[in-house]
């Protein structure tokens, strides 16, 4: 897995990890970045990870595009070499699977829909071979999520599920976009799982929404005062199907400023993962429920 590097004009060089997302360019690509945070090269005034790829924009009066290159360079070959652990979170997202608020806004856009006769849900479900809505709800939470990403929209995180590749769920983006999203809806397109965390336009399937804000900018919610966005690159996510009721009461004490959501650390390591997927991720499951 090499990388290749591009300029893009005078300012970045765009590097491109893979042409598909894996947890092994994941990792790849995080620990060239991380690397290159921690040199504090002077010159480099941004650095974007993303999926299989990252960008960093750098000042040509300061340090010139070839010895940028070259540093960057450096750190791919130091990243062969580099163990694959990281120190993480798993945070637990409860989800109101099949809500009435996505519902309502699919069911107004069915004929931008490859499906208009189904739900979102219905049509994932059938497409994944999955039992119908309760087979896909199961197949969603049953095991964790993998943040590969944050961002295009502020606090947004795309999340990539922990299974073997043959049971990943595979699900298309609308034919044409939205020009409505509400806030909060867990959505999913290709092989990435999606919170929105704002209300607007977007092109996922929707599956359903959850009362947790993840994204405050005036950092009112209590545990987003010390950052305004709640996911960072590596934290993983176990789904946890709800009720309307619990719904309304999680929403209610969040709106209360009395709720806080399930937090715990976890080592990850992508060696063991891939050596006992199953396993490593009942260990981590475990983690979150003795915390």
């Amino acid at each position: 897995m090499s990388i290749r590097f591009t300029f893009g004009g005078d300012e970045h060089i765009f590097a491109e990890v893979s042409e598909e997302m894996s947890l092994e360019a994941f990792f790849k690509g995080m620990s060239v970045t991380n690397a290159l945070h921690e040199a504090r090269i002077r010159g480099v005034t941004e650095i974007c990870p993303a999926n299989a790829s990252f960008q960093v924009r750098f000042d040509p009066d300061v340090i010139a595009p070839d010895r940028m290159l070259a540093e960057l360079q450096a750190l791919e070959a130091a990243a062969e070499t580099a163990p694959a652990v990281l120190q993480t979170r798993i945070i637990e997202v409860p989800v109101l699977y099949n809500d009435p608020w996505t519902h309502e806004t699919l069911m107004r856009f069915r004929e931008r829909h490859q499906d208009p006769a189904s739900t979102d849900i219905e049509y994932a479900a059938r497409i994944n071979g999955l039992d119908g809505i309760d087979g896909f709800i199961k197949a969603h939470s049953g095991a964790p999520w993998f943040v590969s990403m944050v961002g295009f929209v502020a606090g947004l995180p795309f999340l990539y599920q922990m299974v073997e590749r043959s049971r990943q769920i595979q699900v298309p983006k609308y034919l044409r976009p939205r020009t409505d999203t509400p806030g909060l809806t867990v959505g999913h397109g290709g092989c990435f799982a999606c919170i929105y965390s704002v209300r607007g336009a977007g092109g996922y399937q929707m599956f359903g929404i959850t009362p947790m804000p993840i994204y405050d900018p005036a950092q009112r919610v209590p545990y987003l005062r010390d950052f305004m966005c709640l996911f960072r690159p590596g934290d993983i996510v176990k789904w946890k199907p709800i009720t309307r009721e619990e719904y309304d009461h999680t929403l209610a004490e969040v709106e209360a400023g009395r709720w806080t959501p399930r937090i715990a650390p976890v080592e990850f390591s992508l060696a063991g993962f891939q050596a006992d997927i199953d396993g490593t991720n009942a260990r981590i499951m475990e983690a979150l429920n003795a915390h």
